[in-house]
């Protein structure tokens, strides 16, 4: 699945080189929209996206509309603009799938979010769409020199369709923490690609929150430029009535002594709300000494929703310090409503605590108050249209 192996461990280049074990679940990368075929939904990849809701991206017409960017960047975090070829020249992975291709294919080049040194705050940046009716193709690259260290945000608002590539060169010993608010309107498509390359033993926190959109598909990829990398990639959605999200995590272990932790809670309420959850974890022969986990957990709050759950491993070596997954669907614990209730707190209140608690967990590892506080926010008003209606809640 790497893109570029330069810069890799002596010797891993080669290994990788030699011994290619693709994922059985995942196309070959490639920046060719040849080499990716208009899906049919019979695809691995595209069984569960509902394709006619993608509004015509799968066709690839080119546009020159844009989102409106405002940005804070604090100093050692600079924009500029370069040529796809100049964005494909700095490494890290390639489209997986026809969406991601055609994004790159159509931006017409690339925004470069350059990180040196430490931040002293976090590096934010806002896209805001107009309207659904003209589709947005984005490639943005995001490149982290050696041992620096910073937050980004990116926070998505307004009404798009868009489609984009975003592309992360971590350097080795780097510090890196992600924070990608998807809060769109509800008319809003939004596909992209997220692909993560880590340098020798540098640290990566990659936080997804999707909590609007008509149909948002997420897909994030990460591999390893050397030994000692460490990824978390940690993630809540909330889903509506009508509402498609979609998130899809391939972490390709292409370096030995790395590790890799997937965590991600979805919650879901209304009329034909339909989440989906893939995790693929593929560990190559090289990567001896890994160590990775995944899992997914939902709350299903009403009838009439659905949550796909599917964890899933590759394991090309038997020298493995831990690997495994999980996945839970349910409805509200009894035990924990009944404990609340127990202690004289109403049952509305108590149902709006347990799923506050269900998603904390992961909120709080954020470490910036203001992003922290808006996300709560954010899951109250979610939550104002069913736990404060008793009777559409599940029981």
């Amino acid at each position: 699945m790497t893109a570029t192996i330069e810069g890799t461990d002596n010797g891993l280049a080669a290994a990788l080189e030699l011994d290619h074990v693709q994922s059985h679940l995942h196309p070959e990368p490639s920046y060719d929209v040849e080499a990716h075929p208009k899906p049919t939904g019979l695809e691995e990849i595209w069984r569960f996206t509902p394709l006619k809701r993608l509004r015509g991206l799968l066709d690839g017409t080119p546009s020159d509309a844009c989102l409106e960017w405002k940005d804070e960047l604090p100093a050692g975090a600079s924009l500029s603009t370069i040529t796809t070829d100049e964005a494909k020249a700095l490494g890290g992975i390639a489209p997986l799938d026809r969406l991601a291709a055609l994004a790159v294919q159509n931006a017409g080049g690339a925004t470069l979010l350059s990180i040196d040194g430490e931040l002293d705050a976090p590096a934010r940046i806002r896209l805001t769409g107009p309207s659904v009716d003209e589709t947005v193709w984005g490639h943005i690259v995001v490149k982290v020199a050696p041992f620096s260290k910073a937050t980004i945000a990116f926070d998505h608002v307004g009404s798009a369709t868009y489609a984009t590539n975003v592309t992360y060169v971590v350097g080795d010993g780097a510090q890196l923490d992600v924070v990608n608010l998807a809060d769109w309107e509800d008319d809003a498509v939004h596909a992209v690609q997220n692909g993560i390359s880590v340098g020798r033993d540098a640290t990566v926190r990659f936080f997804e929150f999707t909590l609007g959109g008509d149909l948002v598909r997420s897909s994030t990829n990460v591999d390893y430029r050397g030994s000692g990398g460490s990824v978390d990639l940690l993630g809540i959605y909330f889903a509506d009535a009508g509402q498609h999200l979609e998130h899809r995590q391939f972490v390709d272990h292409t370096a030995p002594k790395t590790r890799s932790n997937v965590e991600y809670k979805g919650a879901l309420q209304g009329q034909d709300a339909h989440t989906v959850w893939i995790g693929n974890v593929l560990i190559r022969k090289v990567a001896e000494g890994i160590e990775t986990f995944e899992q997914n957990d939902n709350l299903v709050l009403t009838d009439g929703a659905r949550a796909d759950s599917v964890p899933n491993l590759e394991i090309e070596t038997g020298d493995i310090a831990g690997a495994g997954h999980a996945s839970t669907t349910g409805r509200f614990d009894d035990e924990h409503l009944f404990y609340l209730q127990s202690r004289g707190i109403d049952p509305t209140e108590a149902k709006r605590l347990v799923v506050h608690g269900f998603f904390n967990d992961i909120i709080r590892r954020i470490g910036v108050a203001d992003l922290q506080e808006r996300l709560m926010s954010a899951i109250e008003d979610e939550l104002a249209a069913v736990v404060g209606n008793p009777s559409a809640v599940s029981a």
